[in-house]
């Protein structure tokens, strides 16, 4: 039987009552056509699944009984960071989506040369929200009871002062020496990656990073896509160091 679980940003605990906010009454009884009784897993990020059993009240009211606390144990030894330079339209979405699945725990959207993507504060604040969005539904379908950190978008020079304490940065570069084979990377290490926008890093880009420690990795002989890079990245670390067999 399939569960369906919903993300919920508000506390949960057993033996109480969750009046559901109109986004979680719409997905879950209009959507998904659910009936009064019917069960729900919610999740707020705290790590746990609470199995829930609906009480509908109304067209457009339902409240969650909170019943059963589970914890969820399903995230990678390694902490993994994706520092993402913004992409365009669905792109952005995608690689957000798909990080998740494959167990990223924090997202840095990049600023650099080559972003074309340009933000003001209002967008800016319009698409942290809407990124969020996109990973809590990646944690809804994956089975994730933890969010990823999502950083507010950075300078490259902000990512180098403000990721030292990483045990190890990189930057997929095409001309990189480093291959995942040659890592060194123990269960419980924090890995960043640094991908660069449509385009690619500048040279004085790749530069920096050289200078500033991160090691410049080539994941084989052909050229990735940004929205293609990441993932790679993700997947081939995880499979050789953490939770992907």
């Amino acid at each position: 039987m399939r569960t369906i679980r919903c993300y919920v940003d508000a506390p949960l605990a057993v033996n109480s009552e969750l009046q559901l906010q109109d986004n979680s009454v719409n997905h879950l009884l209009r959507v998904l056509r659910l009936a009064d009784g019917a069960s729900v897993t919610l999740f707020n990020g705290d790590g746990y699944d609470y199995a829930c059993r609906l009480s509908v009240r109304g067209k457009a009211q339902a409240v969650a009984n909170v019943e059963i606390r589970t914890a969820v144990d399903n995230e990678s030894p390694l902490r993994i960071a994706l520092a993402q330079g913004i992409a365009r339209g669905e792109k952005m979405d995608l690689i957000l989506q798909k990080a998740t699945e494959l167990g990223v725990a924090e997202v840095w959207p990049l600023i650099t040369d080559r972003t074309e993507v340009k933000l003001d504060a209002e967008r800016l604040q319009k698409r942290m929200v809407h990124w969020r969005g996109v990973l809590c539904s990646a944690c809804e379908q994956s089975g994730r009871a933890r969010i990823p950190v999502l950083h507010a978008p950075r300078s490259l020079a902000e990512l180098v002062d403000e990721t030292g304490d990483f045990r190890l940065r990189l930057t997929l570069d095409p001309q990189g020496q480093a291959r995942i084979a040659s890592l060194r990377v123990e269960m419980d290490a924090s890995v960043l990656f640094a991908i660069g926008p449509e385009g690619g890093l500048s040279a004085a880009e790749r530069e920096q990073l050289t200078t500033a420690g991160f090691v410049g990795l080539i994941l084989g002989p052909r050229i990735l896509r940004t929205e293609t890079a990441g993932l790679a990245a993700l997947a081939a670390l995880q499979g050789r160091f953490g939770d992907l067999a």
